[in-house]
């Protein structure tokens, strides 16, 4: 058969495309760069919450380490005061006169020291019997205020700004032998804890709470 193509077909020849056909080859590396830039982008949306979850734990966890250093800390200045109110009780006259032939040694007891004030003065109580609610309530002079390095910032009932911990003690005469031997306590809390405070007087954990017995001696 002679002719051109435009004659075999009835007159009629389909025009050239105007870009090349996607068939075969170039058709399957086109699909392939499509799915290939769809992962990426997956990825990159699992990384970011997963940055997202990792970085919201180490937050907690550095806050939480951050409490717990902070908790450590007080409870250990809590005792340090505690045990160093318990010393200054100890200190004071609870003793007896030297002994006069053929009279009975008589009983010598601090009762003027003021171990609420960090020069001693001589207006305090001693070791006098303290009132019931020493302990649980800020009665003077058996309370005293320290900031957050245990200096002292004052006394009296109510904390001033400066203060970070408060300091209180009893001296309660023995039922059983009231005129030989004393029992000596000491809280401390900090001023935070006391305002939250609903149960005993002991019952916080950033708070020290120490007893020992004293015994007159000649």
């Amino acid at each position: 058969m002679t002719g051109t193509l435009e004659e075999r077909s009835g007159g009629f020849a389909p025009p050239n495309p105007p870009w090349p056909s996607l068939a075969g080859p170039a058709q399957a590396a086109w699909a392939a760069r499509a799915n290939a830039a769809g992962f990426t982008l997956v990825e990159v949306l699992v990384a970011i919450g997963l940055f997202v979850v990792i970085a919201l734990g180490i937050a907690q966890l550095s806050a939480t380490a951050t409490r717990a250093a902070r908790g450590a800390r007080e409870r250990t200045m809590a005792a340090i005061l505690a045990s160093a109110k318990l010393e200054e009780l100890r200190t004071l006259e609870w003793t007896y006169e030297a002994p006069v032939a053929g009279a009975p040694a008589r009983p010598r007891t601090d009762l003027v020291t003021n171990l609420s004030r960090p020069d001693f003065a001589r207006d305090g109580p001693g070791l006098a019997p303290s009132p019931p609610d020493s302990l649980t309530a800020n009665t003077p002079p058996y309370v005293d205020y320290r900031d957050d390095e245990g200096r002292w910032v004052g006394s009296g009932s109510t904390p001033p700004r400066s203060a970070v911990f408060i300091r209180r003690w009893s001296v309660t005469p023995l039922p059983e032998d009231p005129d030989r031997m004393l029992i000596l306590r000491a809280l401390v809390t900090t001023v935070i804890s006391d305002r939250r405070r609903t149960g005993p007087a002991s019952s916080r954990d950033t708070e020290a709470f120490l007893t020992t017995i004293r015994q007159r001696r000649r």
